[in-house]
């Protein structure tokens, strides 16, 4: 495992903690950060250590979106191919966190803007510290939203209210995001990142197939009718059954003690 001076990576008790690590800028991504950040998710998904990942930002933001040093023209040359840099930096992050079949968990612990905000929503579970805020900020650059946001957003508040976010750009109080569904709690600053490793350390301490397994259901069912859905839940349920961690569940309940799961 190895980071650079953009990322932090720290790992115990089956947690791999991430951090994004250029606070002065508010966290916002350069190509360099996005490919530390797609190399931490893969490393991740191979290394049955992991068994759940916390994504979090240092200092007082998370993130900031793109940082727009990289999206300008250099000198009096042309204007860099913006939908390039979604393709490299972007999508291969989105793509990874939305097929680890592992819990991916997030802990905005302030301003998460643009690219920033569409990557605390595209996470499994997403914890806000009391005093953040969410801006599609897009719109203010004559831009549309990226990193999943067109999917995820309308999905979890529907039409109007994601046109409306991404139309007006206005700050998204966390209580509010939480309320319209965009994300799991909110907590108080000082307690935002405690909050969430432990829950973190116990989702890494159960069945993490199983989850792998949910999160594939779940991704399925964005494109799925109702009868493919049922025949995916009967696939991964039959995948699932034959896991050593069901078996321990099946014992541990037939025996009254708590189970002891391994991860496979």
């Amino acid at each position: 495992m190895s980071a650079s001076s953009s990322l932090l990576l720290e790992q115990a008790d089956g947690v791999l903690l991430i951090t994004l690590n250029r606070p002065d800028v508010l966290n916002s991504f350069t190509l360099e950060m996005a490919e530390a950040l797609q190399a931490a998710l893969a490393y991740a998904a191979r290394d049955e250590s992991v068994r759940a990942v916390v994504l979090t930002g240092a200092g007082r933001g998370f993130c900031a979106g793109q940082d727009l040093a990289e999206a300008l023209p250099k000198g009096d040359g042309p204007m860099p191919d913006i939908g390039e840099i979604v393709v490299k930096c972007y999508n291969p992050i989105i793509r990874a966190i939305r097929s680890l079949e592992k819990p991916v968990l997030c802990a905005v612990n302030g301003i998460a803007a643009g690219a920033g905000a569409n990557l605390a929503f595209a996470c499994d579970l997403t914890w806000a510290a009391d005093d953040v805020s969410f801006v599609e900020s897009f719109a203010k650059l004559g831009l549309i939203p990226d990193t999943s946001g067109t999917f995820f957003v309308p999905r979890l508040v529907g039409h109007q209210r994601a046109t409306g976010m991404f139309f007006l750009a206005e700050k998204l109080p966390a209580t509010k995001a939480r309320d319209w569904g965009l994300i799991w709690d909110v907590v108080p600053k000082a307690e935002l990142l405690d909050t969430v490793m432990k829950v973190a350390r116990q989702l890494a301490s159960q069945a993490t197939r199983g989850f792998g397994l949910t999160k594939r259901a779940l991704l399925a069912s964005a494109a799925n009718g109702l009868d493919a859905q049922l025949d995916v839940e009967a696939a991964c349920m039959t995948e699932a059954g034959k896991t050593a961690d069901y078996a321990e569940g099946v014992r541990a309940f037939l025996e009254k003690r708590a189970p002891v799961y391994r991860g496979a």
